[in-house]
């Protein structure tokens, strides 16, 4: 039966990405041309060069991964308190559960570019509003992961601290969270993976760091030294996804 239907739902899949395709006008002679103009761009990008600023994007590009990590560690510190509010093992509350279930969601709605704009509008430019844009968002995302991570917690190790004589406190402290912290850590160390790369974007409005840079660049059109600065950023985004996949892989195992 899943055999048969297999075909049918993927001529209904490409269907609506037919109808999506024609709905945002993406007529072939658009597409044609789009492509003619992106090889244009690759050719003027072609030495990547780093004009004569290699020390001061090596700067901005180091800026954006302490944005990027700042912005983590914050919300992993915020997160840890408030996951435990979420979290079915630790309060009894239903209501209280579902209040702060929902808390999470509405801090990770809103994208953090969307909070860049906010805070570069309310704090200013620069690399402090860049890591509170990141930090509010990954503060509800932590939270919902972090509570995930303790509900699934082994009861039995809480119920022998607690057997042992020890207060609730103890039973968090000794019982949940050996268990439960591996797997936060994991998550922490992804969070500041995808924040290296989030980083940038948000610094082309305004946030600081290598994204500011490339935004210059390319708003006068120095596509050789944007080019290099994609590449720079590549370079750092591969660098730190190799570390942290093999740190998440080593917490896990743990």
């Amino acid at each position: 039966m899943k055999l048969t239907r297999t075909p049918l739902i993927f001529a209904g899949g490409f269907l609506l990405l037919l109808v999506g395709l024609w709905r945002v006008d993406a007529a072939p002679a658009r597409l044609w041309e789009g492509f003619g103009k992106l090889g244009w761009l690759v050719a003027l990008m072609w030495p990547p060069s780093p004009g004569g600023h290699l020390a001061d994007l090596l700067h901005a590009l180091a800026e954006t991964v302490a944005m990027a990590f700042m912005g983590s560690l914050l919300a992993s510190l915020v997160a840890l308190p408030l996951s435990f509010l979420g979290a079915g093992n630790v309060v009894g509350s239903w209501l209280s559960r579902f209040t702060a279930r929902r808390s999470y969601d509405a801090l990770r709605a809103v994208d953090s570019l969307v909070w860049a704009l906010i805070f570069v509008s309310a704090v200013g430019m620069g690399p402090f509003a860049g890591i509170l844009a990141l930090a509010l968002p990954d503060i509800g995302l932590l939270a919902k992961t972090f509570s995930e991570a303790l509900e699934a917690a082994d009861r039995r190790q809480v119920e022998g601290v607690r057997a042992s004589g020890g207060s609730r406190l103890d039973a968090i402290r000794y019982g949940l969270l050996p268990q439960a912290a591996p797997v936060m850590l994991a998550h922490v160390l992804y969070t500041f993976e995808s924040n290296t790369r989030s980083a940038t974007i948000i610094g082309v409005v305004g946030a600081g760091g290598i994204g500011l840079a490339l935004a210059d660049r390319m708003r006068i059109n120095n596509w050789d030294q944007a080019a290099f600065i994609i590449l720079l950023i590549l370079v750092a985004v591969a660098a730190i996804d190799i570390v942290s996949r093999r740190l998440r892989m080593k917490l896990i195992k743990a």
